[in-house]
């Protein structure tokens, strides 16, 4: 009995030590692609910061006051939610944390009686929102992990176009803030109607542009883009959050694996320490059954 208890655990731990290497594995990949996203993040910066900044200059000159992108419903009669969440699992609670939060803010906006449209990225909200038989209207994957410009694009131009169309009155943008590798935060923001950039006060000399074509031109030219650098930056955010809670959830199964197999192993020595004592107690009863006779 005590070896074939024995054989079981010596399997059991086997198995426990390739899992382990598998999250090992898994953690460390993870860790790297955090250290890429984060690069990622901080190289599309200036971009979004300096078209911010053109786009103040713009505001100051008096443009985009109408733009349709600035427009104000009277009544929110429909809010779109663009969720932003992965493609793959082994994450901890980053994809349940943001869905939870998607799905209290629809839910609080249809108790105010507003409709809602469902614009998801990632195949984990499509697979929960599709099983609980929720209305979706876009849905995007493989572009969770690494985000590109084009990705970007492709979401920001359907937002735009149900928000210029009157089809919803308000867009609102749910992902996971990167704050460091140890720290990351689900928001749910408002992303359309658009705020108007205010230029920063001043109290030295500003500069005085002209401006060819005219300030609302060009205005209208790059507040779509402004709109794509947001999304890009949130999707970029969302990814390097992504990869941080992968490497903790696998950093976390390591040492659950790492505790088991040493409880496992002390239990397989003491099944093995009975078997040796139950062969040598075996051993000494038939010697002495022996001498007996």
């Amino acid at each position: 009995m005590a070896g074939g208890q024995e054989k079981v655990l010596k399997r059991r731990v086997k198995s426990i030590q390739s899992t382990k290497k598998i999250t090992r594995a898994m953690e460390l990949i993870a860790a790297t692609k955090v250290v890429k996203a984060q690069h990622r993040a901080m190289d599309a910066r200036p971009y979004a910061e300096q078209i911010t900044e053109v786009i103040q200059h713009l505001s100051a000159a008096g443009a985009g006051k109408e733009h349709p992108l600035l427009r104000q419903a009277d009544s929110v009669d429909k809010v779109a939610f663009v969720v932003i969440t992965s493609d793959r699992g082994l994450a901890g609670a980053y994809n349940t944390s943001v869905i939870r939060a998607a799905e209290r803010d629809l839910q609080g906006a249809q108790s105010e009686g507003a409709d809602y449209s469902l614009i998801l990225i990632g195949k984990k909200a499509a697979g929960y929102f599709n099983f609980r038989k929720y209305r979706i209207d876009e849905q995007f994957t493989g572009m969770s992990d690494t985000p590109h410009f084009d990705d970007a694009k492709k979401v920001a131009a359907v937002v735009t176009d149900a928000f210029l169309e009157g089809d919803v009155d308000q867009v609102r943008l749910v992902y996971t803030r990167f704050l460091s590798a140890a720290s990351q935060r689900v928001v749910v923001r408002r992303f359309m109607p658009l705020q108007a950039v205010a230029a920063e006060e001043s109290d030295g000399p500003t500069a005085d542009y002209e401006y060819e074509p005219s300030p609302g031109e060009i205005f209208d030219r790059l507040l779509p883009r402004y709109v794509e650098a947001r999304l890009l930056a949130a999707m970029l955010d969302a990814a390097a959050s992504e990869h941080a809670a992968r490497q903790r959830a696998m950093k976390s199964a390591t040492d659950n694996a790492e505790e088991l197999e040493t409880k496992l192993s002390r239990a397989m020595n003491r099944a093995r320490q009975d078997s040796i004592t139950s062969e040598i107690m075996e051993i000494v009863g038939g010697a002495e059954a022996m001498a007996k006779s």
